[in-house]
Formats: C-alpha cells, sequence, structure tokens
C-alpha cells in the first residue's frame, strides 16, 4: 500500500512539473532594457559627460575651502577686540554646452555659500551692503557672525554674446590674486551685463558690454554719512541706510554771500548702465588688454529730511514750500586701464608675470582703491587705528554751485603667479587651481558637419571666478 502511495505522488509531481514548464515555455519573453552608461565628452576638455539621452555635455564641479585671519585689534572700545576670523565656503560649478548649427551654446552656473564670523576683514560689511550676506543679530554675534549666499555666475554664451551674471569685461587680473579678499585693479568679481564679443583675427578681439552700474558705486560724499560711519569700529556700522544728506545753499543776500541752507538726497538711482569697452590681443607668449569704462552718476532733489536753516534769495525763511534750488545734474565718470600678461614656462607651466595699471575719474571701483577696507560705504572702518579716516567717494557736491565735483583714483599693480614648483621640485601643499588664459576653439562633436570657433570666455584673462573651456575650480573669493 505504502509502496502504491509514494508511486502514485512522485507521478502526480513529474506531471506537474512537466506541466509547469510547458506553461513557462508559452510566456512572452521580456527583453533587457539597454543600459545608458554616461559617457565621456572631449570636445570642451577634461571633466566633461554627456547628459543621457541628449547632445548636451556637462561639467559638475565644485570646492570646499577653510580660511583662518588674525588682526590684533587697537583696542576694547565699541566694535573692537576682536583678534580671530573664521570662514568655511563650498563652491558649486555647473558648465553645460551644446554644438548647434550656428556655434556652441554655453550655460554656466557657479553657487558660492559660506559661513563667516570675526574680524572686519574675514566678516565682510562689504557682502552684507550689497545683499550677498546675512548678518546676525544676537547680541555677541552682531557684526561678527555672517551666513553668505551669492549667485557669483550665471550666464549664457552664445555666437560672441554673453548675457547674464559674469565678470565684468573690464577686468584683466578679474580677482586672479587677492590680498584679503581685495583686489588692486577691480572691486567687482561679478555683475550683470550682456555683450558682443568679436573675433578680429591674428589673436585680437574686441568687445562692448553693457553693465549694471549698482555694483560699480562709491557713494557721493555726505559728511552726515561719514559721521555715522565714525561711531563704532564695526564693518556694519551703517546697515540699512535710507537717506544720504548733502548740504546745499539754497538762498544768497545781494552780495553773494549764503543766508540759507538745505540739504539734497545723495542716493544714486539706476538710470544709465555703464558702458564698456575692450580690445585684447591674445599669443602663445600671453596677452594684453586695454579696458575703457562709462560710469553715470547722479543724486535726487532737495528733501525735507535734515530740515532748513535760514533764508531763500528772496528773503523768506526756508520752508519745504519755496526751498527750491535747481536740480544736480547728473555727471559721467570714466575709466581706462592696461594690462600686460607674459607666460612664464620657463619656470613652471602656467606660471606668469602681469603687470596692470588702472585710472579713473569719478569711477574708484574701476582702480579698486576701497577694496581692502570696505566698499559701497563712504567711510569703512575695517582697518583700525588707520591715522585719518579713509573716505571713499566718486564725487562731492559743490555746496554752492549744486553741482558734481568728480574725485580721482588710480593704481599700479605688478604680479607674478604659480601654479607649481619648476619640474623636479616636490611641493608640500596642493597647487591653486586656476583657469587657463583662453579656451582652445572646441572641435565639432560628431556627427555635427562644422566645426564651431571657441566661445568667447566672460573673462579672457586667466579668470579664476570666470569659467572657460577646461576650467577648474579657482581663486576668486569676495570680500
Amino acid at each position: 500500500m505504502m509502496k502504491l502511495l509514494k508511486s502514485s505522488l512522485l507521478g502526480s509531481a513529474a506531471a506537474l512539473a512537466a506541466v509547469g514548464a510547458v506553461q513557462a515555455a508559452d510566456l512572452p519573453v521580456k527583453k533587457a532594457v539597454p543600459i545608458e552608461f554616461v559617457r565621456v565628452c572631449s570636445a570642451y576638455g577634461a571633466g566633461f559627460f554627456y547628459i543621457p539621452g541628449t547632445d548636451t555635455c556637462m561639467r559638475l564641479s565644485g570646492r570646499a575651502r577653510f580660511e583662518y585671519g588674525y588682526q590684533a585689534p587697537l583696542g576694547r572700545g565699541q566694535g573692537n577686540g576682536d583678534y580671530s576670523g573664521y570662514r568655511g565656503l563650498a563652491r558649486i560649478n555647473l558648465d553645460a554646452r551644446t554644438q548647434t548649427g550656428y556655434g556652441t551654446l554655453r550655460a554656466f552656473l557657479r553657487i558660492e555659500a559660506a559661513s563667516r564670523t570675526g574680524i572686519p576683514t574675514v566678516h565682510s560689511g562689504t557682502q552684507i551692503r550689497i545683499g550677498n550676506a546675512f548678518p546676525g543679530t544676537g547680541i555677541d554675534q552682531y557684526g561678527r557672525v555672517e551666513q553668505y549666499f551669492n549667485t557669483d555666475k550665471a550666464f549664457v554664451q552664445f555666437a560672441g554674446l554673453t548675457a547674464g551674471r559674469a565678470s565684468s569685461f573690464f577686468d584683466f587680473y578679474a580677482h586672479d590674486f587677492e590680498f584679503v579678499g581685495g583686489t588692486s585693479g577691480s572691486d567687482v568679481s561679478s555683475t550683470n551685463l550682456l555683450a558682443y564679443t568679436a573675433t578680429i583675427g591674428n589673436g585680437f578681439s574686441a568687445t562692448l558690454s553693457m553693465e549694471d552700474p549698482s555694483f560699480r558705486r562709491t557713494p557721493i560724499y555726505s559728511p552726515t554719512s561719514a559721521l555715522a560711519a565714525t561711531v563704532g569700529s564695526t564693518s556694519t556700522a551703517i546697515f540699512g541706510q535710507a537717506n544720504s544728506l548733502i548740504p546745499v545753499v539754497l538762498g544768497v543776500n545781494a552780495a553773494g554771500a549764503p543766508i540759507g541752507f538745505g540739504f539734497t538726497d545723495g542716493i544714486q538711482r539706476n538710470r544709465m548702465p555703464d558702458f564698456v569697452g575692450v580690445l585684447r590681443y591674445d599669443q602663445p607668449w600671453g596677452s594684453a588688454q586695454i579696458s575703457a569704462a562709462v560710469h553715470e552718476l547722479n543724486t535726487g532733489n532737495v528733501i525735507t529730511q535734515g530740515g532748513f536753516l535760514g533764508f531763500n534769495s528772496a528773503g523768506q525763511a526756508l520752508t519745504a514750500v519755496n526751498a527750491v534750488a535747481p536740480r544736480t545734474q547728473s555727471e559721467y565718470g570714466w575709466a581706462v586701464q592696461g594690462g600686460l600678461k607674459i607666460n612664464a614656462p620657463f619656470i613652471a607651466p602656467g606660471d606668469a608675470f602681469y603687470l596692470q595699471g588702472a585710472y579713473a575719474e569719478g569711477a574708484q571701483m574701476y582702480t579698486g582703491n576701497g577694496s581692502y577696507s570696505g566698499s559701497y560705504a563712504i567711510n569703512p572702518t575695517s582697518i583700525q587705528g588707520a591715522s585719518f579716516n579713509q573716505n571713499f567717494s566718486d564725487a562731492t557736491i559743490n555746496p554752492f554751485t549744486n553741482r558734481l565735483q568728480l574725485s580721482t583714483s588710480f593704481s599700479v599693480v605688478g604680479s607674478f603667479s604659480t601654479t607649481g614648483p619648476p619640474s623636479g621640485v616636490r611641493r608640500c601643499s596642493p597647487p591653486t587651481a586656476r583657469t587657463p588664459s583662453r579656451p582652445a576653439p572646441a572641435p565639432p562633436r560628431a556627427p555635427s558637419s562644422a566645426a564651431s570657433p571657441a566661445l568667447a570666455a566672460p573673462r579672457p584673462a586667466a579668470p579664476p571666478s570666470r569659467p572657460s573651456a577646461s576650467a577648474s575650480p579657482a581663486r576668486g573669493s569676495t570680500t
């Protein structure tokens, strides 16, 4: 009996297995989905890859950076007494390029974020004043702690056009060499612009750029603002300033002597863009550049803030109704700059000598005079113990004529840049990554039928903060 039961069970199992095998053979076989691996894109230099399913090449890069600063304070009075400063910086770069029938279409993005604390040269009042940083408000943190976030670059390039936030075409060094975040030559690491670059041939190129004046303004001199800035020594002494009172004469007697006084609103408005013109020459031995810029200066009208004193020219006591003065006419400042770079491969690959000089009237932010002590304030106070107040203004208003009078500034800088030691010499610290002076022409991507010329870099002169075709993470910190 047991033998018969065992034989029946084995037979049933065999029959089920046979039926299952037949049914499995009848099922449709699904083909495996092809795996699309990320492909290397060699058309634009190292680090690029094709975005899966597209013809667009992209490179993702970035950096992390830490800084510590020590600066002995003059004393422990109001706002003073800090010895140390810290900064932790994060940077992310995205560079995307696509070949089209009309050339390379490029989009570039750079985002920076940082935590900055301590001494004024690390904790930055300049960045607070232009909205790139957010100050701490605690009792022990105000004036010492800030969180920094900046869209440092966000531009598109196509067929010679550059549009977006990029390095000013006026710049030659372009923040390649810095001392505590300050560059003698230009105080602006990025600005909003629309530019066209034409390649002339034989190494020559010319650029015409329309640029945002907001980041190139040093305030019109106001003694009331300068006085407010001397209270305390923190770099946030002037915060959220809503007016800038400039005294003017509103009444004179028959002999021409002033008898009435009031104030003009000295805050500048966004009216005309800055216009920049550049002629550049690039050769294997190096490069040279001549830049020029035009910069508008303007003010508001007579305002009631601050009150009135005395009489108008008709002998009437000054009031908001009869206080009349001619509108301060706008003036145009200007700046010129010449730069020379000589490559020094005989020392080490990538090494170079630089020489640059700039001169300006009514445009100090083009020469870089205020970058170390602070920008966008009349009297920045990050340098303790200075023998006199450092007033930085593009112009003053003559109180008798109510006309703008422009200031004069200049700078001359010579530098040597090295990316590493000569061959055979061991380097103990990692070299600072820098951008090549100019991108090489981009070869066409198969099956494209026409080669595309190299796209003009937004900062053609070895810029760390304007990436080129083979750019790598580089210097370019901001004050």
